[in-house]
């Protein structure tokens, strides 16, 4: 990745941080990597449901909106990647689980458009 889409990624990861935190949810993992699948950008708790959510960021639409990057095989990414922390955090389950998305939009000025899709997969 380069830096300038890595710099991109990781504010749009900040400002969903932020976002999932001011409705409540607690952040219970971020960037958790599985080297055979890839990684889950966060992990929270929104009440007792667990959330998985991607994060998506773009600079413009030119290529279609952040959320619209989020394609079926994605999804089942996702959730072999949910599996995979599942087993890895014995006893984090038993509760509802959700994959969520935060569409990230950063703006010259102000604060960054953002989009919380929840339940998309």
């Amino acid at each position: 990745m380069t830096s300038v889409r890595a710099a991109v990624g990781g504010y749009g990861e900040r400002v969903a941080v932020r976002l999932l935190a001011a409705r409540g949810m607690v952040v219970l993992d971020r960037n958790w990597r599985d080297g055979r699948r890839g990684e889950l950008d966060i992990v929270a708790r929104d009440g007792d449901t667990l959330v998985f959510c991607e994060v998506k960021t773009r600079r413009g639409t030119a290529f279609g909106t952040p959320a619209a990057a989020v394609t079926p095989a994605k999804m089942r990414r996702l959730r072999q990647l949910a599996a995979a922390w599942l087993a890895a955090h014995p006893g984090t389950g038993g509760a509802d689980l959700r994959f969520d998305v935060v569409a990230v939009c950063p703006q010259r000025s102000g604060p960054a458009l953002t989009e919380h899709l929840r339940g998309v997969g």
